[in-house]
């Protein structure tokens, strides 16, 4: 099968969004299907075509920049080229230019398959009313061309706007999860060099330091947490400087990051590889997902973490509340609630015993090969029509 893949951002960009598109055209390409992704060249360095694991990645160059969007004014000219030579297409949302691609592939006669990852919530500005509008016309559209959206769970598409449009064309399927074996000595010397084994117990965040992602939250709840661990830490895995449309937030919440960076509470350990977040989880006690709004949808960093043992503490949103909910490694906290968030925390803290799971299930639900083959029948179904 001759799949193509379609999204704004592909590897080297980092988020949940371009983690899952990455380890499913991988686990494609290992099951004998031939993938193509188009997306765009976000950053000029980037190659405009390049092999990477099987996979044929072309980027489309970029005229500028909106918001966190692109506009990339020869992506229907490429697609137009790409769409005709594959079998199905599969899309991406949110993404300014998924209609196109759709309305494309339908003219084709090429089956659409829409994954939704997320609703977007920008913050409210004059401006990003607007983009938030476009961007959901554009969504919308995409829905009414796609043949089937797919989503990760069944409690996020209840609760999304967007996704109970088209409950008739829905399928949920869990994301693809995977992370390198870490060999005992890699553990260690990530100890020794953040000190996890003599300032416990240490809390893990990884996300971009953005506004969904709730930080503040976790900062407001740290001084409860430390007044029953002294020695706590969090250590904050993902990108936290220069993150797009994020500038605002960051200079706003950095004063107080960096008074627990100085008492030794808060450490930024940057982007890290899949084998360095491999190293990662092992040292942690717990890790918190204190996401505010819908553009987080489940978290796949929840599952990494239980598969390491590490229990969880999300926020209730639809979706992100249901990794805890379905394998009961965690506890889940009120939104935007910091009290909360910190005495979640306390609680699976001090009885670490009582959230363990199953991790060899686990490890079978979000196996990317698994995954996989969920869209293998997807769209075999959807040929066979």
């Amino acid at each position: 099968m001759k799949i193509l893949t379609v999204l704004t951002y592909y590897r080297p960009h980092t988020s949940g969004l371009t983690i899952y598109a990455e380890r499913l055209a991988r686990a494609f390409v290992q099951r004998g299907h031939q993938v193509t992704v188009m997306t765009t060249q976000y950053d000029p360095s980037l190659p405009r075509e390049e092999m990477m694991d099987g996979v044929k990645v072309i980027r489309v160059p970029v005229a500028a920049r909106v918001s966190k969007g692109v506009l990339a004014p020869t992506f229907g000219f490429v697609a137009t080229k790409l769409v005709a030579q594959h079998d199905v297409v599969q899309l991406h949302l949110p993404q300014f230019d998924a209609p196109g691609v759709a309305f494309r592939a339908r003219l084709f006669g090429k089956p659409v398959v829409l994954t939704y990852h997320c609703d977007l919530f920008l913050t409210r500005t004059w401006f990003n009313r607007l983009v938030n509008f476009v961007v959901d016309f554009q969504n919308n559209m995409a829905g009414r061309l796609a043949n089937h959206i797919v989503t990760y769970t069944q409690d996020y598409a209840d609760n999304s706007p967007y996704l109970s449009r088209y409950a008739s064309k829905l399928t949920p399927i869990l994301p693809p999860v995977e992370l390198p074996v870490p060999t005992p000595l890699a553990v260690s010397a990530f100890a020794d060099a953040h000190r996890t084994k003599e300032r416990r117990p240490v809390i893990g965040m990884a996300a971009r330091l953005a506004a969904e992602k709730g930080v503040e939250v976790l900062l407001d709840a740290l001084p409860i947490i430390l007044k029953k661990y002294p020695n706590a830490q969090v250590l904050f895995a993902g990108t936290y400087q220069n993150v797009m449309g994020e500038q605002a937030y960051s200079d706003r919440l950095m004063p107080r990051i960096r008074e627990f960076e100085v008492q030794g509470h808060w450490t930024f350990l940057g982007n890290l590889d899949p084998i360095q977040m491999a190293a990662f989880y092992p040292n942690l006690d717990v890790l918190t997902v204190p996401s505010l709004n819908s553009t987080e949808a489940f978290g796949l960093v929840q599952i990494e973490a239980m598969l390491n043992g590490v229990p969880s503490v999300p926020s209730a949103l639809p979706g992100v509340r249901r990794p805890v909910q379905m394998h009961g490694m965690g506890r889940v906290s009120k939104i935007g609630d910091s009290a909360s968030l910190a005495e979640s925390i306390l609680s699976v803290l001090d009885d670490a015993d009582q959230h363990r799971g199953d991790i060899d299930a686990i490890k079978k639900s979000y196996d990317p090969d698994s995954v996989a083959q969920e869209y293998e029948k997807l769209f075999q179904r959807l040929m066979k029509r």
